[in-house]
């Protein structure tokens, strides 16, 4: 009878586990307003082999309606991890955010055209080869004085499979329409990681900045981009971004100094890079000259070192937060191609 008891408490806790892996998805936030359109920005270099692009998007508090979170350079949690943006979906009558996880494979996210090789479908930017990650420099931009693997594949700027030339930044009626795939599909279906500590703690600094609030900026963020969590800070056109203070008051200061990590062991080698290469990053410098958008499916490697699971924050509001389902080889170039601008 006993060791019924103890199969039937390890099934249930297998179930639950499980359950749990996959809610993560289906996670989000409702609101009755579409978001605003996607803004214009230049992307800030890689500062740290082994980094990863996360776009930014527009989260939402009920005390102060969509503020841009900067799309910013973060540490996967894992080898062979990529990033599946979150997106804003019409479901009937309201807006759901459809959370964004670390998982092998892209999946679905609206078919929105984040830019910088998140053209809609899949992610062109870059691709794992064992454990090393590599940059493709004619759609991302690096410091190639700290990143050397690179390669360039420019068929993915020519073979667009997403139009977004009004920077909807929903899908949806009036929005994008795009669908998931089969591909998609089964990528949602596989493990995925929730957004990390540090993504978590970037939104959330960014919810505090009223100067990145729709109702201040009229859709023009005053940080568009980072180059890494609490790291520099850039406008629209790529050039450094002033620091809101508590006051209201500007100054130039960046808090640039603290290294990126995920308070994660196997995760010490960006960590230790981002460190010894602090001042590596462009000052008063504006970002390369972009590239047009461009999409295209995943090309990746599936290695990466196990973490732990952060408890997911993206996109939700300090207070009233609904949940629903989800809808549904080349060489080494040390010198980067010009970089695509977000449109």
């Amino acid at each position: 009878m006993k060791k019924t008891v103890k199969i039937l408490m390890v099934l249930l806790v297998t179930t639950l586990a499980t359950v749990k892996t996959y809610a993560q998805v289906s996670i989000g936030l409702s609101v009755r307003i579409a978001p605003p359109a996607l803004p214009v920005y230049t992307q800030p270099p890689c500062p740290v082999d082994g980094y990863l692009w996360t776009p930014g998007y527009w989260a939402y508090t009920d005390d102060g309606g969509y503020y841009w979170v900067p799309g910013v350079w973060v540490a996967p949690p894992r080898v062979g991890f990529l990033w599946t943006p979150g997106y804003w979906g019409y479901d009937g009558a309201i807006y759901v955010f459809h959370q964004g996880y670390w998982g092998r494979h892209i999946g679905f996210y609206g078919g929105v055209n984040y830019g910088y090789g998140y053209g809609g479908a899949g992610y062109m930017g870059g691709r794992w080869a064992g454990n090393s990650f590599q940059y493709n420099t004619a759609v991302v931009n690096v410091n190639n004085t700290v990143v050397h693997n690179t390669y360039i594949n420019k068929t993915v700027i020519n073979n667009n499979v997403t139009v977004n030339n009004n920077h909807t930044s929903f899908n949806g009626p009036g929005g994008v329409t795009a669908q998931a795939r089969p591909e998609e599909q089964a990528a949602a279906r596989e493990q995925h990681v929730q957004p990390t500590s540090d993504q978590i703690n970037h939104q959330q600094i960014a919810g505090k900045d009223r100067s990145q609030f729709a109702s201040a900026n009229n859709g023009r963020p005053a940080t568009a981009a980072m180059n890494k969590v609490d790291g520099n800070r850039f406008n629209t056109e790529g050039r450094r971004a002033r620091v809101s203070t508590p006051d209201g008051t500007n100054n130039n200061a960046d808090r640039s100094n603290r290294a990126q990590a995920n308070n994660n062991a196997d995760n010490h080698t960006a960590a230790n890079q981002d460190n010894a290469n602090k001042n590596a990053s462009p000052t008063g410098q504006a970002a390369r000259p972009p590239h047009q958008w461009q999409t295209g499916n995943p090309n990746a490697g599936n290695t990466r070192q196990p973490a732990q699971n952060q408890q997911s924050a993206m996109a939700r509001a300090p207070r009233q937060l609904v949940r629903h389902p989800a809808a549904g080889r080349p060489h080494a170039n040390p010198r980067p191609q010009e970089h695509e601008k977000h449109r």
